[in-house]
C-alpha cells in the first residue's frame, strides 16, 4: 500500500518550485522550472501565465512518472503575490502578468493613497500600510485608465496562485491574507474598494488556506486529487522554515528578501506590513524588493552563477564597496518607488570579489533595516531567525547576515522553503484537528545555526550607518530622473 504522500508547489518569480513529501515531512523528490520575466518598457516586469501552468503541470507530471502516487491526498499552491493576472470569462488572460516588481502603477498609487488618510489604514489594517505600485488598486486603476477594452472584458483579477488552481480545478477562489492591503478580519474593506468602480466584483471569494478549492479536473495529472486554497509566499514560507508561534521570526531569501516576526502585540510602524490574524497567527513582514535578484544580476555581470559568486565574496581582499540593492526600488520599509542602485566607494583594489561581497553586505543591510522596523512593529526581539530559501544555501552569505543582524541564523533543511510549506498547508487540510503550529513544529527539520560573530559588530554597525546616509543623498538625484 502506498504511503500518504502530499505536493507543494510554488509560484515563484523566477521558477515554479515543487516537492513531494510523506506525511512526517521527509522530502521525497524536488522540482524545479524557471520562467522568464519580460521587461518590454522601463518599470514593466510581466510574465506569461501559460508559463506558471507548465510548471505546475510538469510537477505533477513528474512525481507521477516516477513515483506511485496512490496515496497522495492534496496539493498545496503557494505563489509569489502583488502580481496580478487580468482574466475574462473563459478563465484565460487578457494581458500578460504584471509582477509584484512592476512600478507602471505608480501615478495611480500616488492617486489612491492620497485618498486614504493614516487614521484609515490604521483602522483597517493595523498600521499606516501604503498604496503603492504593486497593490491591487493600482493595477486595477491602471488597467482600467490605460487599457479600457481589456478592462471592461475583466471577469477575474487573479494572483499567481489563484490562477493556478483555477486551471487545476475550475473554480476561482483566494485566501484572505494573500489579499495583501485589501482585507481586514472582516474580509474585504468596502470603503477602499469603492475608490475604484468593479474592484469588489474582480477580486475573488476568499476562503482559508487549507480548505479544498476543487479537484484536479480529469485529463490532467494527478486528477481527481483535492487541491488547497493555499497561502501566499511569505506565510508558505513562514511555515516552512518553522515560524508559527509568537516570537518566532523568518528570514525567506529568493528573488527578494521576506524578513518576518510572529507577535500577537501590535505597534504601528510606517512601513511594516501587518497582516490580518490567521488561527491566531499575527505575522509582521517587511518584504525588500531585490535580495537574490541582487545577486543574480551581479552574477550575470560577471558572467558567472550566483552561487559561484557568492562564492566569490569569500576572496574579498581589497576595499569592499558599499552597495545599495535598489535595483528596481525598494519596498519595505522604504517603499521607494524611485531609488536605484548603486556601488560607492570604488577604488583600484575593488575587484569582482570585493564588489560581490559588497552586493552580499549591502543585501543583508537591507534586511537589517526591514528587522529594525519589525522589532518596533512586533514588540519583539526574536532570539533566533528562521532562514530558508534558494539564497539560504550560501554558507557565507548566511554568516554575514548573522553578523549584520546581531542575531543567530538557524537554516531550515528544505530548501524550497515555499513549497515545503504549501506542502505542510496540504498535510493540514486532511488533519483539521491539529493547529498549523504543531505540524510545523513536527515537520521542520534545520541543518546549522549561524552564530554571530562579534569582531564584525562594529564593522558593520558603522557601514550600515554609511548604507542609510547613501540612501538619503541619492534620494533628490533619483528622484529627477
Amino acid at each position: 500500500m502506498a504511503k500518504d504522500t502530499f505536493v507543494g508547489i510554488d509560484v515563484g518569480t523566477t521558477a515554479t518550485k515543487a516537492v513531494l513529501i510523506d506525511q512526517g515531512g521527509n522530502r521525497i523528490a524536488g522540482y524545479a522550472h524557471t520562467h522568464p520575466t519580460a521587461r518590454p518598457r522601463p518599470g514593466y516586469a510581466e510574465q506569461a501565465p501559460d508559463d506558471w501552468m507548465t510548471g505546475v503541470l510538469g510537477a505533477l507530471e513528474t512525481f507521477a512518472r516516477a513515483y506511485d502516487l496512490s496515496g497522495l491526498q492534496a496539493i498545496g499552491i503557494t505563489s509569489q503575490v502583488n502580481t496580478h493576472v487580468f482574466v475574462d470569462g473563459a478563465s484565460n488572460p487578457l494581458l500578460p502578468a504584471i509582477t509584484w516588481q512592476d512600478t507602471r502603477s505608480g501615478p495611480d498609487a500616488s492617486a489612491l493613497d492620497r485618498q486614504v488618510t493614516t487614521e484609515q489604514k490604521i483602522a483597517w489594517f493595523g498600521g499606516p500600510l501604503p498604496i503603492d505600485a504593486s497593490h491591487a488598486l493600482s493595477r486595477i486603476a491602471h488597467v482600467r485608465r490605460v487599457h479600457p477594452d481589456l478592462f471592461v472584458n475583466t471577469v477575474h483579477i487573479l494572483l499567481p496562485k489563484d490562477y493556478c488552481v483555477l486551471q487545476l480545478t475550475g473554480v476561482v477562489a483566494s485566501d484572505p491574507i494573500s489579499a495583501v492591503g485589501l482585507v481586514n478580519k472582516d474580509g474585504y474593506v468596502a470603503e477602499l474598494l469603492a475608490l475604484v468602480p468593479r474592484a469588489d466584483r474582480l477580486l475573488p471569494p476568499l476562503a482559508g488556506f487549507t480548505t479544498v478549492a476543487g479537484r484536479v479536473r480529469a485529463g490532467l495529472p494527478c486528477a481527481g486529487t483535492p487541491v488547497i486554497v493555499g497561502a501566499m509566499d511569505a506565510w508558505a514560507g513562514m511555515f516552512g522554515v518553522g515560524a508559527a508561534q509568537d516570537g518566532d521570526a523568518m528570514y525567506q531569501s529568493g528573488t527578494s528578501e521576506i524578513p518576518g516576526i510572529v507577535s500577537s502585540t501590535v505597534v504601528p510602524t510606517p512601513g511594516v506590513i501587518l497582516f490580518p490574524p490567521y488561527e491566531g497567527i499575527v505575522m509582521h513582514a517587511a518584504p525588500t524588493q531585490a535580495g537574490g535578484a541582487a545577486l543574480s544580476w551581479f552574477a550575470q555581470v560577471l558572467g558567472e552563477t550566483p552561487a559561484a559568486t557568492a562564492a566569490l565574496a569569500g576572496e574579498a581582499k581589497g576595499s569592499v564597496p558599499l552597495f545599495l540593492p535598489h535595483l528596481q526600488g525598494e519596498r519595505a520599509p522604504l517603499w521607494d518607488d524611485a531609488s536605484r542602485g548603486v556601488f560607492a566607494r570604488l577604488d583600484p583594489g575593488s575587484g569582482g570579489a570585493e564588489m560581490a561581497r559588497a552586493v552580499l553586505e549591502g543585501v543583508a543591510y537591507s534586511a537589517r533595516l526591514a528587522f529594525d522596523a519589525l522589532r518596533h512593529s512586533a514588540a519583539t526581539d526574536p532570539a533566533i531567525i528562521n532562514i530558508g530559501g534558494g539564497g539560504a544555501a550560501s554558507d557565507i552569505w548566511c554568516q554575514i547576515r548573522a553578523d549584520v543582524l546581531g542575531t543567530p541564523l538557524r537554516r531550515a533543511v528544505a530548501p524550497e522553503a515555499a513549497a515545503f510549506g504549501a506542502a505542510i498547508l496540504a498535510g493540514r487540510s486532511q488533519d483539521q484537528g491539529t493547529s498549523i503550529a504543531e505540524i510545523v513544529k513536527r515537520l521542520v527539520k534545520y541543518d546549522r545555526a549561524f552564530e554571530p560573530d562579534p569582531a564584525t559588530r562594529g564593522y558593520h554597525e558603522d557601514r550600515f550607518g554609511k548604507y542609510m546616509d547613501l540612501y538619503q543623498a541619492l534620494r533628490g538625484f533619483n528622484g529627477s530622473f
